[in-house]
């Protein structure tokens, strides 16, 4: 979290993540992290849903969300204030937190970075 913004914003994932992955059906829910949401939302965070869903496949998801009482900040968008405070929309959302079931650490590639002495530039 950036320390003069007194939010988190959180991008969270549909398929897979929010509900069971049976595209393009709905699964089931994941009630534990749909829980976690509403609660980070009434403790005034942001929530972005960030799918790959499109057209009424998204206003689907939308919709069974809100059924679920979670209410999002942008739908495959960024925040306005954050596209204020940068000076563009990028492509990519921003956010603190991503949730997604393809996010793994991939030891290998060494994600997440930490940074420290072999970060893989060759040196002069």
């Amino acid at each position: 979290m950036n320390e003069s913004r007194k939010y988190t914003i959180y991008a969270v994932d549909f398929d897979g993540t929010l509900v069971e992955s049976v595209w393009p059906g709905i699964g089931e829910p994941n009630q534990a992290l749909i829980n976690h949401l509403i609660k980070r939302r009434r403790g005034g965070n942001k929530v972005i849903l960030w799918t790959c869903r499109c057209g009424s496949r998204l206003e689907e998801a939308v919709s069974w969300c809100r059924n679920y009482d979670l209410e999002f900040d942008a739908v495959n968008e960024n925040l306005s204030e954050m596209v204020k405070l940068f000076g563009n929309d990028s492509r990519k959302i921003f956010a603190d937190v991503y949730i997604d079931d393809k996010a793994k650490v991939k030891a290998k590639y060494r994600i997440p970075y930490q940074g420290g002495e072999d970060d893989g530039r060759t040196r002069s």
